[in-house]
């Protein structure tokens, strides 16, 4: 009898936050749910990580009603899963446990099965007590624990060289990876995961870790990695050589390049190796055929970089020459020759046009979904030509904030923050002269104790002190449900999900719940209101006085958040003038001098571009 090998589809979450920057709509997503019931995967991943946010800041969607319809459509035939960051759930800040309890309740109730938990720092007392909640509230909890690299052998400098001699010490073994699986498994993880989020997990490396993981553990392993650096697929094989449970995969036109690789070719070699794949690749080939139509029309935002070339693995024989790169891609796996197992695989890949392996992202140790965000936000904010730079960059940022594993939100603050930096430089600034609130609180010490100790003097130029302070729940404060008199004086969140929203994301859930209590206003007002004369405005011409006293600008394109300040406001050095969001990021920006504020340019809600101007002093 063939060991089955169990899938988790990632296509309608990770995969598509991979490669499309998670901008497929609800309407793409209903084509495709019923194609799923019968697909025969063990797990389907839906929700969770940025869908959140991002339906709701660039779809304006509603995150609960996707997870409905996907429970709805699936009818209990794969179990739904979503992607939690732990202590920081689905946003990008540590949240108290009274947030994290409601978010998972609600998730469950509405039909979610596995919830995915991990810790970007891979701190796990951020993790054990998301573990216990899915228990109690009846759902399988999955410990993923994420795999990242040490430095690059460099002559040592600094804190380095004063900690650790001449060369740091290994940090992250293969032992460091099976204590915190094993750690999970105790803390009641019912599946345990290695997450390799930027796919820096080598084929050799595979060889000697999965074994140790399967020892170890009595739950099962899943691999989950990512084809942007060219290791994916030949990993994957090794993998499934070496014993791995669950493997996750994403439908062809949704695979390779920085998302996972394709289930087309996994199966290829699942079937070469006497391994079954535990999912119905006729209804496999069906949802495909869909995901085509639907990636062209995420065109706007596809990091694929050309379509790769039709192919059913059922239906169709591969030519003999390809065939047998399969074979000596086995072959290669099995005596552990890497170097010729990634040639081969590249092959595979290269024949069906899949992106190539991309060396910048391997070269700086970035995820695709990091990848594939920073090139999207960019372009948004009209600085893409900045993101060679800043990604050269996210080596040097991460080494100085204690070797944080890559994945969101360490992936969007340290992305952020390389982004500021190459800003900096670029304008003949010092480094770290713009800091984002979130990089202040990771070096802080407020997302958790990182992999290495942070240079105490880099902890006080950046927070003010050189000591580690912890998150404290204590300094949460809910946000205010506010009565819309405008709207007849309905609440802003009308119920318990959407105040978890608001919980969760206040500066991306307040405006999407406004359009939502201003639409069902104009619904209502729509049917009483009688049709009145309209008068054509005349429009006032207003000159703007210049700009001719110092003046406060943006360091990049992004959101006003919170004005603090009003005219005639006298200011001092440090005092926050205004919060601007871009990147994800919350910024404060404050004065450097004593002032007074002459003029204020922006409100909350407001788009502001590079270098404009924000706010005006006077000269006295």
């Amino acid at each position: 009898m063939s060991r089955k090998l169990k899938i988790r589809d990632l296509t309608m979450r990770d995969g598509q936050q991979s490669l499309f920057a998670t901008r497929m709509n609800q309407e793409c997503i209903d084509r495709l749910l019923p194609l799923y019931e019968n697909a025969g995967f063990y797990i389907v991943e839906v929700w969770g990580g940025a869908v959140p946010d991002s339906v709701m800041r660039y779809l304006d969607e509603s995150p609960w009603n996707r997870l409905r319809k996907a429970s709805a459509a699936l009818k209990g035939h794969s179990l739904l899963s979503a992607l939690s960051r732990g202590r920081n759930l689905f946003g990008y800040v540590p949240y108290p446990d009274s947030v994290l309890d409601g978010f998972y309740k609600a998730a469950i109730d509405n039909g979610l099965n596995v919830m995915r938990i991990f810790d970007a720092l891979n701190d796990l007392d951020n993790v054990k007590g998301s573990i216990k909640m899915i228990n109690d509230l009846g759902g399988i909890p999955d410990g993923a624990v994420c795999y990242t690299v040490d430095p690059k052998e460099e002559e040592p400098k600094g804190f380095f060289a004063r900690m650790f001699g001449k060369k740091p010490e290994k940090i992250f073994t293969d032992e460091y990876f099976v204590a915190k699986a094993k750690a999970m498994e105790a803390y009641g993880a019912k599946i345990v995961t290695l997450k390799d989020m930027a796919g820096l997990v080598n084929p050799a490396r595979i060889a000697t870790l999965m074994p140790k993981l399967k020892a170890a553990l009595t739950v099962p392993v899943d691999f989950h990695t990512h084809c942007t650096p060219g290791y994916g697929l030949a990993s994957s094989v090794m993998a499934m050589i070496h014993g791995v449970d669950i493997l996750d995969t994403n439908i062809w036109w949704f695979a390779g390049g920085s998302a996972a690789p394709a289930i087309e070719l996994i199966y290829v070699f699942a079937n070469k190796l006497g391994i079954e794949i535990d999912a119905n690749m006729d209804v496999v080939a069906k949802i495909a055929k869909e995901l085509k139509e639907v990636r062209k029309e995420l065109h706007e935002f596809d990091l694929g970089k050309g379509f790769p070339r039709d192919f059913n693995p059922v239906a169709e024989e591969l030519p003999a020459e390809v065939d047998e790169l399969f074979n000596k891609a086995i072959e290669a796996a099995r005596r552990n020759d890497e170097e010729e197992l990634l040639v081969y695989c590249h092959g595979i890949e290269d024949y069906f046009g899949f992106p190539k392996p991309n060396l910048l992202v391997k070269e700086a140790e970035v995820p695709g979904g990091m990848y594939s965000n920073m090139v999207a936000q960019l372009k948004a904010l009209q600085a893409d030509d900045l993101l060679d730079d800043a990604m050269r960059l996210i080596p040097k940022v991460r080494r100085d904030a204690g070797l944080v594993p890559l994945v969101t939100p360490t992936s969007q603050i340290v992305g952020s923050q390389a982004v500021s930096l190459a800003l900096d430089r670029k304008k003949g600034n010092p480094d770290y002269t713009n800091k984002s609130n979130q990089f202040i609180s990771l070096v802080k010490g407020e997302y958790g104790h990182t992999p290495v100790p942070i240079d105490p003097e880099f902890r006080e130029k950046i927070t003010g002190s050189p000591e580690e302070v912890a998150y404290d729940t204590g300094k949460y404060r809910k946000p205010e449900n506010p009565v819309l008199e405008e709207f007849a004086g309905v609440k802003l969140a009308k119920n318990g999900e959407e105040y978890l929203l608001l919980e969760l994301l206040p500066t991306v859930a307040a405006p999407f719940l406004k359009r939502r209590r201003s639409e069902e206003y104009e619904r209502v007002a729509a049917i009483e209101k009688k049709e009145q004369p309209q008068v054509a405005a005349v429009e006032e011409v207003v000159v703007e006085e210049p700009v001719t006293g110092p003046a406060l600008y943006a360091p990049m394109s992004g959101k006003v958040v919170e004005v603090r300040v009003k005219p005639g406001d006298k200011v001092k050095p440090g005092d926050v003038v205004l919060v601007y969001e871009a990147m994800k990021m919350e910024n404060d920006l404050e004065a450097d001098a004593e002032l007074t504020v002459k003029r204020v340019f922006v409100a909350p809600g407001d788009q502001v571009m590079t270098d404009q101007a924000l706010v005006e002093y006077d000269e006295k």
